[in-house]
């Protein structure tokens, strides 16, 4: 464009990538001058210019110019304004919309008939034009896609400036195992089927047993077993077979020893630790036919280390119900104890003796103390002696109360006394003992409340956050600072929660 208003250069409203040289030229009358450049709305520079000398301007960063000259003539003042200088030097942006995959492209080797769009899986644009990405080349048609392995696949893209940006992508093509899933989907459906074809055919003899049985002489007996039942016997001689196998370890016998204490739980069904294991790694093996399951229905490629977190999570799951039942177990048996000493301390008041104490508690008690005082009764009738009778319940229970029990009955049989004054010692100490939890829980009850709402706060604040933007916590997991970052969290929280339990527990 010609000079216009003295401008060299009036506007440039397409975009360049280059800087502009624009000068003015003042007439012959103009004193002095003074220019304000604007650049994207704001002040970018100012001068004055003495005299009617030409004025020089140079612009060459990104962004929107305007020049507005001030002119003195005399006592006279002038404006003028140029037009709209575009200046562009920032090359566009292409990134993968998958942030997590880095430069990394995987797709299935496609079939002949199918043409893949490869600018779906890329975002472009830049500052000044915005949305690019139909503008976008590459050099996908120069790749050969029926080749498994990686190839280097190029994204071009130019601005209205002339500004090009590119770049390098890492196209990976594996095998297309859409059939092997196809595969596994059919299998487990037909598994299911199956299942469920077993179970009408075994209700259907059963209704057809039982509609027989109205016409014969002799009533056929019902032998019947319910499903579950049947399917009880199935897991159990399974974990039995498994438990078996597992008896080869010397490491996983040693890692049974910790749930010999849950065996008077799940008793018949357990016999020995190592069935507790046993169970543990079938609901493990559960759990991985289930993510299976759940991958192939989803069309999903499953990776090894990514069945890992549900064989872990199914593992570890029993540990939670044995743990629990066993704490309500235990805290029974304490509840228990001390009517189980009242009423032994009763017998002895009225005459009876030690073998006849137990057997009173085994009839008047109900639960899983009077389970403990016939197998005591069991053992003396067998021939045991009391103090070994007692031992063997105290190794059983573990409990402090019945440590001092033994040890008072030991001591007693040993070098005799009076027993009603020490069990109505014991009984005093006992229930003294009792009250004074009970006042503990209640004025620690609002206390371990908080506690708790502390310790669920932090994951319930995760999940809702997760549930309203899902990408919120993405870079946490997808970057390795947040990974590290991640970790650093999952101590602080860990450290958190044993620190507080540790202030909160009362030893008595």
């Amino acid at each position: 464009m010609g000079e216009q208003n003295g401008f060299s250069l009036y506007e440039q409203l397409e975009f360049t990538n280059q800087a502009l040289e624009i000068s003015y030229t003042p007439d012959s009358s103009v004193t002095r001058y003074t220019y304000e450049i604007i650049k994207d709305g704001v002040e970018y520079e100012t001068g004055t210019v003495a005299g009617s000398k030409i004025g020089e301007f140079l612009l060459q960063e990104t962004g929107e110019y305007k020049i507005i000259l001030t002119l003195y003539k005399g006592r006279k003042t002038e404006v003028v304004e140029s037009g709209i200088y575009h200046i562009d030097k920032e090359s566009p942006i292409i990134r993968m919309k998958d942030t997590s995959q880095g430069s990394l492209l995987k797709i299935e080797k496609p079939k002949k008939n199918i043409t893949i769009d490869f600018n779906e899986y890329i975002i472009a644009y830049d500052t000044q034009d915005g949305d690019l990405q139909s503008q976008v080349s590459s050099n996908a048609s120069e790749l050969d896609l029926t080749k498994i392995g990686t190839q280097e696949l190029i994204y071009t893209v130019t601005d209205r400036a002339g500004n090009t940006a590119t770049k390098t992508v890492q196209l990976q093509i594996v095998a297309n195992k859409q059939a092997s899933l196809l595969g596994i989907q059919i299998l487990l459906l037909s598994i299911v089927i199956l299942i469920g074809y077993r179970i009408y055919r075994y209700q259907k003899s059963v209704r057809l047993e039982h509609r027989i049985s109205k016409y014969s002489i002799q009533g056929v007996r019902n032998h019947s077993v319910s499903v579950f039942e049947k399917l009880i016997k199935v897991c159990q001689k399974w974990n039995g077979q498994i438990a078996r196998i597992l008896t080869k370890s010397s490491f996983i016998k040693k890692y049974s020893k910790h749930y010999e204490k849950y065996i008077p739980l799940y008793h018949p069904f357990y016999q020995s630790g190592m069935d507790a294991v046993a169970t543990k790694l079938i609901c493990g093996i559960g759990f991985i036919i289930i993510a299976i399951f759940s991958m192939a229905i989803q069309y999903h490629v499953f990776a090894s280390y990514e069945l890992l977190i549900p064989f872990l999570f199914g593992f570890f799951l029993p540990d939670l119900l044995y743990f629990s039942k066993y704490k309500i177990y235990r805290n029974t048996l304490e509840n228990d104890l001390l009517q189980a000493i009242m009423v032994m301390n009763n017998a002895f008041k009225s005459g009876r003796s030690i073998v006849q104490a137990v057997d009173l508690v085994t009839r008047e008690l109900e639960g899983p103390i009077a389970e403990e005082f016939k197998k005591m009764s069991l053992e003396l009738s067998f021939g045991l002696s009391i103090e070994e009778t007692f031992r063997r319940f105290s190794e059983r229970i573990q409990l402090e109360e019945v440590t001092y029990l033994t040890a008072s009955l030991s001591i007693l049989n040993r070098t005799g006394g009076n027993i009603i004054q020490v069990f109505s010692s014991i009984e005093k100490s006992l229930f003294n003992k009792k009250k004074l939890k009970l006042e503990l829980a209640s004025l620690t009850g609002s206390s371990k409340i908080i506690v708790y709402v502390l310790f669920i706060v932090p994951p319930m604040f995760i999940l809702f956050i997760s549930l309203i933007n899902p990408s919120y916590f993405v870079p946490l997991i997808s970057t390795p600072v947040g990974i590290i970052l991640c970790g650093i969290i999952l101590v602080i929280y860990i450290c958190y929660i044993f620190l507080v339990r540790k202030i909160m527990k009362v030893r008595m």
